[in-house]
């Protein structure tokens, strides 16, 4: 299968083509076994802040939505991460909240670019399901979704209106599924 940069036409050398080549070459060590989910997150958090690049407010194009995506994806990870180093040290309760309340924030904002994710390739070649998990906050809940174009590119969520424009679009399978990544998705971190 062809790499997104190539589907979507990325020029070499741009942000979008260092984003996506960081991305696969993460997904690469994750899958080798190189790197626990723990350092796959906290490298492509690394990664994303060195960027110093902000998410899009108009999202026009695939390149921005899976841009945003990944943006709001990766900061939701590792401020759930930070959220729970928090909790184990007992530290305030406060400081607590305030990181879910990002988790909560990064995680809408991630919804938001799945939706237009799904609109601009108007549900074409996607299959979406609900997944099998370990995590019991999980269980029943978390809808994977494939866009078959594109290598690597699994999106999740946990969002209502998704698995409904999705069971719309007549692309939502019944059951429950294992993961095309069933190894990162129930790793703990």
């Amino acid at each position: 299968m062809p790499k997104i940069t190539d589907v979507l036409n990325i020029p070499r050398g741009g942000m979008y083509d260092k984003f996506f080549t960081n991305r696969e070459a993460l997904i690469e060590q994750f899958s080798m076994g190189d790197m626990s989910k723990r350092e796959f997150i906290t490298a492509n958090y690394d990664f994303v802040m060195s960027l110093n690049v902000k998410p899009f407010k108009n999202i026009d194009c695939l390149q921005k939505a899976f841009l945003n995506y990944h943006y709001y994806n990766i900061l939701a990870k590792y401020q759930y991460m930070e959220a729970r180093d928090i909790k184990r040290r007992g530290e305030h309760e406060k400081y607590y909240r305030k990181a879910i309340d990002d988790v909560n924030f990064y995680y809408y904002q991630k919804d938001k670019a799945t939706l237009k994710i799904l609109e601009l390739t108007d549900f074409k070649n996607i299959e979406g399901y609900f997944i099998r998990v370990r995590s019991k906050f999980l269980k029943g809940d978390l809808i994977e979704i494939v866009l078959r174009d594109f290598d690597h590119l699994i999106l999740h969520s946990k969002n209502d209106r998704i698995k409904e424009r999705l069971e719309q679009a007549g692309v939502f399978k019944s059951g429950n599924h294992i993961s095309v990544i069933d190894q990162y998705i129930n790793q703990k971190y």
